[in-house]
């Protein structure tokens, strides 16, 4: 039966590839390298380095394919779902083309599969539809989140206090009822604008683990500003941006627990 192996890669820097994750990459017979045009070069030119670096199996074959682009039209989730189906579309032509019926197709993931990627549930899609049967693995890699603290030098959560991990959409919403400190990821709209408590602060990371990385940190009221403006001239530059941050809130003295 063919399989789909899906790669963590981690967030940019190619030594965050793990010795597990080196090994699928050598144990798959097709890799697929998503193409999102000239602005993001970069993401495929990334994942085309590991394999430059950690990819010694010779008959493994490298194909690339343009990524759908997402309908900006209608709902956000509709125009997410149908952007899921073409993608899932393409995977299944692969895998009934260019995948031999006991080969292993690979995808490689930036961060981790399972945080803020959609990649397990387009494959979903392609199970769901049932013209090619597939086992699935599953290989972890290092995220943003990680390597945001690792660069700040920075634990995630402060001793028994939860951490929101959500999107820039959500956090625009309001702060979440769930906890004082409010991990970010995928901000298109600069939602760390929204928050008003002069005492929050925030850690900011862009390009995390790549050449390109950008940190800041500080009191958010102060910051704020600096961010917008780094983020936009980052972006100028590069034709793209993936930031994350860590904003954190004072606790409450019932928060903070005895001394």
């Amino acid at each position: 039966m063919r399989t789909i192996r899906v790669i963590g890669i981690g967030a940019g820097n190619p030594e965050h590839m793990t010795v597990q994750a080196i090994n699928a990459l050598n144990r798959s017979d097709v890799l697929l390298i998503p193409t999102k045009g000239d602005e993001k070069a970069f993401l495929a030119d990334a994942r085309r380095d590991i394999c430059d670096r950690f990819l010694t199996n010779p008959a493994c074959r490298i194909l690339d394919y343009a990524v759908p682009v997402r309908r900006a039209d209608g709902s956000y989730e509709d125009g997410v779902n149908d952007w899921h189906r073409a993608i899932a579309a393409i995977y299944e032509r692969t895998l009934l083309n260019a995948v031999g019926e006991d080969e292993t197709l690979g995808l490689l993931v930036w961060g981790d599969p399972m945080l803020y990627d959609s990649t397990l549930r387009i494959i979903d899609h392609v199970r769901t539809a049932g013209r090619v049967a597939f086992d699935m693995e599953v290989i972890p890699g290092i995220t943003s989140v990680q390597a945001l603290c690792a660069s700040h030098g920075i634990a995630l959560n402060r001793i028994g206090l939860p951490v929101e991990i959500t999107t820039g959409r959500r956090l625009a919403e309001g702060w979440p009822d769930s906890s004082r400190d409010a991990l970010v990821m995928l901000d298109g709209v600069q939602a760390f604008r929204t928050v008003t408590d002069p005492e929050a602060e925030i850690w900011w990371g862009a390009y995390l683990g790549t050449p390109h990385e950008i940190l800041l940190s500080g009191r958010l009221a102060e910051m704020a500003e600096t961010i917008s403006e780094t983020r936009r001239t980052a972006r100028e530059k590069h034709g793209w941006i993936m930031d994350t941050y860590l904003i954190r809130r004072p606790a409450t003295e019932a928060e903070e627990g005895p001394a």
